[in-house]
C-alpha cells in the first residue's frame, strides 16, 4: 500500500490534475454506482464516463499517461510515459522491459 501511495502521488502533482481527480474518482465509482442502484442507467453511465473523462484530462495535464493507458501499452510493447514533469520522477519515461 505504502509503494501505491508513494506512486499514487508522484503521478498526481499538478494541482490541476488533482483536482480533477478528487472529482472523478468518486464520480467514476461512487456516484455512478449510487445511481445505477436509483435505476438511473443513463445518469449511472454519464457519471461513470464524465468520471473517467476528467481523469483523463488530468494526466493530460501533468503530462503523463493514465494508469489504464499505461497498462495497455506495457501489454502492447509501447513506450509510455509514467511520471510528468513536476514528478522528481520525471526523468523515468518507461518503457516496454525496463
Amino acid at each position: 500500500m505504502k509503494n501505491f501511495l508513494s506512486n499514487y502521488l508522484q503521478r498526481h502533482r499538478h494541482p490541476v490534475n488533482l483536482a480533477l481527480h478528487v472529482v472523478g474518482v468518486p464520480m467514476t465509482f461512487v456516484v455512478s454506482v449510487i445511481l445505477l442502484m436509483g435505476g438511473h442507467w443513463t445518469w449511472a453511465l454519464l457519471a461513470f464516463v464524465g468520471g473517467y473523462v476528467l481523469q483523463f484530462v488530468g494526466h493530460a495535464i501533468e503530462g503523463n499517461d493514465a494508469g489504464e493507458v499505461i497498462l495497455i501499452k506495457r501489454m502492447l510493447g509501447r513506450p509510455y510515459v509514467e511520471f510528468g514533469p513536476l514528478s522528481e520522477s520525471s526523468k523515468r519515461t518507461s518503457k516496454p522491459g525496463a
